[in-house]
């Protein structure tokens, strides 16, 4: 499956004879449950599903499954100082966070392209970051560089703590430390929305990144029912939620993908790529918009995620992301171009795609 490019590609290795090369990811003790089949890509050591995509699907909305994200990066920030200057290095609003209240928030470059989503919480002593999978040490990294003088520790316990994802209903489970609670569709405080706020097909979503000790994985499981990865991304596209990776590239600026209604606020002062939040949202429209597509599922196989969505014989954006959902069948985001008519029926890798309107033309 082709992944649209990151702002930041995962770390590198330099071999023995000069060349560098991506290390594996470390595999899930959960891949050795029975139907276990392991994911590819980004989703690469946990499962992309357990034999019944859609059986686990139904199970995750039921709130009687629960989804390996092991992959996940996990950062910890410690230090008196950590709420107030990740405040003031990120998009959101984290001054006087209240203990286990949990933001998002994200880290643009100077000209505002997307380059870090950070899904973060914090206990009163620490503040928890889990990341995409391969990004949590770029994310130390450039956290290292920004913290001057200030009273602030930041490390990377990816191998030490492991995400599962479960609907946010569910009840906490014997051992489990912390968990982050997904604030979409929101909105969240001083923000704006791109798309609906009334009416958005997320309404209502609920669901968590529980943090577990890596040694405690199988016990936080115990004898719940597994989902895979293509369980939990169907229900993502379902809720036109984007993921840093897929709905976005080196360019995409938050306003594309409706991310302002969740992960920035609009008057906390200034941080880095804030010109471009603020011109964008004061003056114009972003150059590309999200459109969720139904996809024509009368064939055998989905496109790819990267394809080029056409319009006749033109190329107007490109799938960000496709799923099979279990009651809306073949589904997909996809970036494209402003103008595009909503009414316009798309080619998305060759399969006939119909548009419902994510972020407003």
């Amino acid at each position: 499956m082709t992944q649209i490019p990151t702002a930041d590609p995962v770390p590198t290795t330099e071999t023995g004879d000069g060349t560098s090369e991506t290390p594996a990811p470390a595999r899930s003790v959960l891949l050795s449950r029975p139907g276990a089949v392991e994911g590819d890509g980004p989703d690469a050591g946990v499962a992309a599903h357990y034999g019944d995509p859609l059986r686990e699907q139904r199970l995750l909305v039921e709130g009687l499954a629960v989804v390996d994200l092991s992959h996940r990066g996990v950062v910890t920030v410690t230090g008196p100082d950590r709420l107030s200057w990740l405040h003031s290095i990120t998009t959101q609003h984290l001054t006087g966070l209240p203990p286990h209240e949990s933001r998002e928030s994200l880290v643009l470059s100077p000209k505002g392209h997307i380059e870090h989503d950070l899904h973060l919480v914090d206990d009163g002593t620490t503040t928890w970051i889990t990341t995409e999978p391969g990004a949590a040490a770029a994310l130390v990294s450039w956290l290292d560089s920004m913290r001057f003088m200030l009273r602030v520790e930041v490390a990377d316990v990816s191998a030490d703590w492991a995400v599962l994802g479960e609907p946010s209903g569910a009840e906490a489970q014997d051992g489990e430390l912390l968990a982050w609670r997904d604030p979409w569709p929101g909105p969240v405080g001083d923000t704006a929305a791109y798309g609906p706020v009334e009416g958005h097909p997320a309404q209502g979503r609920a669901w968590r990144e529980v943090l577990v000790p890596v040694a405690d994985l199988e016990a936080a499981v115990g004898d719940r029912d597994l989902a895979g990865s293509w369980a939990a991304e169907a229900l993502r596209v379902a809720a036109w939620r984007p993921r840093m990776g897929f709905e976005t590239d080196h360019r995409t600026i938050a306003h594309e993908v409706d991310w302002l209604r969740t992960a920035i606020h609009l008057h906390k002062g200034c941080y880095r790529g804030q010109e471009t939040v603020a011109r964008v949202h004061n003056l114009g429209r972003p150059p590309r918009r999200l459109v969720f597509l139904h996809l024509d599922g009368s064939g055998h196989t989905l496109p790819a995620q990267g394809a080029p969505v056409l319009l006749g014989e033109r190329q107007v954006g490109q799938l960000t992301s496709v799923a099979r959902h279990h009651e809306d069948g073949p589904i997909g985001l996809a970036l494209v171009k402003r103008n595009t008519a909503l009414d316009a029926t798309l080619v998305a890798g060759g399969v006939s795609a119909s548009q419902t309107e994510v972020v407003a033309p």
